[in-house]
């Protein structure tokens, strides 16, 4: 589609208000800090820190670990199935808001089963929330498992055979955690079996690990997406390959400035995926941690990079291609973003 051209003064308002899809984000990563608290009151978990601000002060990271060692202090507040629903329904709400028609949620049950919660609480809370927000704001929704690339891969069969008897309530298995030393391919057969098993396969590779990762999620797990996926660049070969089988990467901007993958927004390489033809879309990771929602995301990103409206919507449409929707689902998106683009008053 050849998009008209947009003000700077109003490509703002094009990128909050067109309909897009998130495909990389991770509901434990969107725990605000006054849900923590509030549900940490509700089950009567003590926490390390006295208030909200001192908390939200604590969200400064030099690299991934430094980040996962802080939200795993968050994952303890959650033990019922009635707060993995408050979670999810509370990112989703803000979801919509940003104009989000369809989320594909990253979870994992090996953080929660290791507190003692058993994975169905953590599957079915979610599994609600995904439900309601059908019935309450006509966003389709769904859930992605993820394991924990930092624990073993017999763990990570454990945790599929936990999540089997609920696999209806799966539409994807992924890979999340600790990425540098712990090489895709460490999952090989337990991604092998969920192929058997019919899931569709995705994997985090190439943020702070090697463009070599990306080949390994590819070849060695047989994922059909990439989540983040920028060091990607630095391999000519395996960006022709995502280019011919238009195999997508989920990009998280402020995730990746958050995380220091890049020093400033202004540095980031999202543009020249576009440009070199990659199906890249943006999304939010751990919006609660890292400073911003989808939008602000785009925003942001946007601002920086000097991007277009007709950078908007490929990104926008990228989001559809990528989604795991059916081809009915995906027509009725597109039209949407095709008809809301069509109408914009630039």
């Amino acid at each position: 589609m050849n998009v008209r051209p947009v003000s700077s003064e109003r490509l703002p308002e094009l990128l909050r208000g067109m309909p897009k899809a998130e495909l990389h984000m991770h509901i434990e990563g969107s725990l605000e800090p006054e849900l923590i608290f509030a549900l940490a009151r509700r089950n009567g978990i003590p926490l390390a820190y006295p208030d909200v601000e001192t908390l939200r002060r604590a969200y400064v990271f030099e690299h991934l670990q430094s980040f996962l060692d802080v939200y795993h202090t968050g994952t303890m507040v959650l033990r019922t199935e009635q707060d993995f629903y408050d979670m999810a329904h509370a990112y989703l709400v803000r979801a919509h808001a940003d104009n989000v028609v369809h989320a594909e949620i990253f979870f994992d049950t090996q953080t929660h089963t290791s507190h003692g919660v058993d994975a169905a609480v953590v599957i079915n809370g979610l599994h609600r929330a995904c439900v309601a927000a059908e019935a309450e704001m006509g966003m389709s929704a769904s859930l992605i498992l993820c394991f924990l690339r930092h624990l073993s891969e017999q763990e990570a069969f454990e945790a599929l055979e936990q999540a089997l008897p609920l696999r209806d309530k799966i539409v994807s298995i992924g890979l999340a955690s600790s990425e540098v030393a712990h090489p895709p391919e460490k999952f090989a057969r337990v991604f092998a079996r969920c192929r058997q098993l019919g899931f569709r396969l995705v994997a985090h590779a190439g943020e702070e690990g090697p463009a070599a990762y990306i080949w390994s999620a590819l070849d060695a797990l047989g994922v059909e997406r990439i989540d983040h996926g920028v060091q990607a660049m630095q391999d000519a070969a395996l960006m022709q390959r995502l280019v011919r089988d238009r195999i997508p990467l989920t990009v998280c901007p402020l995730s990746n400035l958050k995380l220091r993958v890049f020093q400033t927004l202004a540095q980031h390489n999202l543009g020249k995926l576009l440009d070199a033809g990659i199906v890249a879309t943006v999304n939010s990771d751990d919006p609660a941690y890292f400073g911003g929602y989808i939008n602000q995301n785009f925003t942001q990103t946007f601002a920086a990079l000097g991007l277009s409206a007709q950078a908007a919507w490929q990104l926008a449409h990228n989001s559809f291609e990528a989604s795991f929707i059916d081809a009915s689902l995906r027509r009725t998106y597109t039209d949407r973003l095709g008809k809301f683009f069509e109408t914009f008053d630039s």
